[in-house]
């Protein structure tokens, strides 16, 4: 069985897409929602879908895709952001290639699903590094198998950056496999924020990491916009 596992707060404007999506595919898998507090319309979407377990947890991504984890059934996790849309057939090519033991994670690609080349360059970058690097960010739906999951003690338990830093163990244990299908995820953050400032702070993110300096919890980048 494979498990999808959504963090969510007040994602009431993205998630029905989302979860449409996935219950366009979903077969007898599990979807599990966690919640960290919302406040809006986002458990009542839920109920629309009978097939969804919807739990609450400490607000926090690591700690909600933890929590979803830790009740989840299947043998394979995929951690899907709310405002993140799966490629077509992406449960089943997961479920088929991690029967072959030689695989033991992977991710999609990014795309924002816009037309605007500014958006498109910045995937383009984004893919570039990951296909380097195989550190895959939580918006192109990770997948992994349970037991390496369990074994790498879940998601550390951060405000910020649980993906990469989740992933820098993976990489040690693992080669993810980079799908060549494409995860979109809503690109509101860039545009609200501006395109151009939001990779340069994505940069500066980046470089900070790189250098082993740290990055503040309160990051302008990370502020929630819904």
């Amino acid at each position: 069985m494979l498990s999808v596992i959504i963090p969510t707060l007040n994602e009431e404007k993205a998630l029905p897409e989302t979860l449409a999506t996935v219950f366009e595919q979903a077969a007898g898998e599990e979807v599990i929602v966690v919640d960290g507090g919302s406040t809006d319309d986002t458990e009542n979407i839920c109920k629309r879908y009978p097939g969804i377990t919807f739990i609450s947890s400490e607000k926090g991504r690591a700690a909600q895709l933890n929590a979803g984890a830790k009740i989840a059934n299947g043998d394979i996790l995929l951690f899907l952001h709310a405002d993140t849309l799966l490629p077509a057939n992406a449960l089943d090519t997961i479920k088929e290639m991690m029967r072959h033991e030689q695989y033991q994670a992977g991710g999609f690609k990014h795309s924002f699903g816009d037309e605007d080349w500014r958006l498109k360059f910045i995937s383009f970058l984004d893919n570039r590094r990951c296909l380097k690097t195989k550190i895959i960010y939580g918006d192109q739906a990770m997948f992994i198998k349970r037991k390496l999951f369990d074994r790498l003690g879940g998601f550390p338990e951060v405000k910020i950056m649980e993906d990469i830093y989740f992933c820098e163990k993976l990489v040690k244990e693992t080669t993810p496999v980079i799908l060549d299908s494409y995860a979109r995820t809503d690109p509101r953050k860039f545009i609200k924020m501006g395109i151009w400032r939001s990779l340069y702070r994505v940069a500066a993110i980046q470089t900070r990491h790189e250098l082993k300096l740290p990055v503040a919890n309160d990051h302008p980048f990370f502020s929630e916009i819904r």
